[in-house]
Formats: C-alpha cells, sequence, structure tokens
C-alpha cells in the first residue's frame, strides 16, 4: 500500500488534487480499483499536508434485479472511519432490458456518473475521486485513437460547471499491476463484478492488444501516459 500512497501522493501534488477543507465523494464499485483507492486515501488523510474529508458511495446497478452484497466493503468503511452510502438504481434493468443496448457501457458510465454527480452535491461534497490508474488512461487514449481517430484521453482534474464539482484521479500514476499488488498484500475485500459484458467490452480487447504489444515495446503504456504529460493533451 505504501507505493501506491505513493503514486497518489504525486498525483495529488502534481495536479492540486485536494485543497485544505474538501470534502471528497469517492466512487467505490466494489472493484480492486475503487477499494484500492478508498484505502490508500483513507491512510493519506492522516497525514497528507491538506486537511480533507471523505465519504464513500457505491451505485448498486441491480443486476437481475437483485440487491448486490456491498457488507464488506460497508465493514471496510466502518474500520476507516468513512461515512458509506449505498444507492440502489435500475441502472441493469434500464441498460439491459428496456434499452437492449448494444454497446451498454457509454450510457452506463453516464448514468452512474450522473447519479454520482448528484449524491455528492447532496451530501455536501465539492470534489469526486475515480480509481482510474495508468492503464485505463493508457486504454482509453487507444480507444480513441483506434475508434474516433481521435488523440485524447480523461482528464487527471475535471471541473464539472452545472454541478460546480471537481473530478480527480489519484491513482493516474500508478499501474493495475500496483493496484492489484496493494489489494492482496493487505488482503482488502472486491465486489465480483455481476455486469453481463464484463471482460467483453472495447476497452478489454485494447487491454489485449497493449499486452501483446508490450512484448516487443516494453512499458508502453507508461510511455502513452507520458506523451499525454509531454503534449499537453488534455491537462495532463
Amino acid at each position: 500500500m505504501q507505493q501506491l500512497m505513493s503514486y497518489m501522493r504525486c498525483a495529488m501534488e502534481k495536479y492540486n488534487m485536494i485543497d485544505d477543507g474538501d470534502k471528497v465523494a469517492i466512487g467505490v464499485s466494489g472493484g480492486k480499483d475503487s477499494v484500492a483507492m478508498l484505502v490508500g486515501l483513507a491512510q493519506l488523510r492522516r497525514f497528507y499536508p491538506k486537511k480533507f474529508e471523505l465519504i464513500a458511495v457505491t451505485l448498486d446497478p441491480c443486476f437481475n434485479d437483485t440487491h448486490g452484497d456491498y457488507s464488506e466493503i460497508s465493514r471496510l468503511c466502518e474500520e476507516l472511519c468513512i461515512p458509506y452510502i449505498i444507492k440502489r438504481t435500475e441502472l441493469a434493468k434500464i441498460i439491459f432490458q428496456t434499452r437492449e443496448e448494444k454497446n451498454p457501457c457509454s450510457l452506463c458510465a453516464r448514468m452512474r456518473r450522473g447519479a454520482l454527480h448528484d449524491i455528492a452535491k447532496e451530501s455536501g461534497c465539492n470534489k469526486i475521486a475515480l480509481g482510474h490508474h495508468m492503464d485505463d488512461a493508457a486504454e482509453t487514449f487507444m480507444m480513441n485513437l483506434l475508434h474516433l481517430g481521435q488523440i485524447g484521453c480523461f482528464s487527471p482534474v475535471s471541473y464539472l460547471s452545472r454541478k460546480d464539482l471537481y473530478m480527480i484521479r489519484p491513482m493516474i500514476f500508478a499501474s493495475e499491476k500496483d493496484v492489484k499488488r496493494a489489494i492482496n498484500k493487505n488482503n482488502l475485500p472486491v465486489v465480483k463484478s455481476l455486469c453481463p459484458v464484463d471482460k467483453k467490452t472495447q476497452r478489454e480487447d485494447v487491454k489485449i492488444l497493449l499486452n501483446n504489444l508490450e512484448k516487443d515495446y516494453p512499458a508502453l503504456r507508461k510511455k502513452i501516459v507520458g506523451a499525454l504529460q509531454r503534449g499537453e493533451i488534455d491537462r495532463w
């Protein structure tokens, strides 16, 4: 966890993600990325020079018309002294039954973000933390290039003018391997995704492509993120 926290602190300081008095809503899906970020921010809160508050928010898609089991995440939040909000939604029903989306990820992401923004504002937060890491950034860059013919990525810090909220991504300098290592070494709970398209998306295809390319071009993901920074693309 110390290594992951060092990457997080580096990103937070480089992009001024945290200010004194911030109240940050952590988007917690229950997957390894969001859980690792939850614990990392909770521990950083103890000694980071700028004081901030945290809450954790889970949006349950209710796959198969059933409430997800987030009891282990709830216990973890209790141990970390972080208020935890679970919002039951009809995301799965709307996307897969009502609309029968062929490419559901984009709509799902937009709907989840909208609900997360609302909860953050209702809870008095001024910032939202998402668990995207360096691999996600490289994959997003490649997806934009291959599918849209565009050079771009999500930003380390984004301002949402309609909601007067900032979106921050503290793990952008950490690799997926760093996240997995932190989860395993600290025996942290992870909620298995029940999404019917899990591991069957365009992002998964790009992940496999980058894995294959890195056999000939080592550290390609890190190089892509470095290029985003040097090119000052999307506020990197």
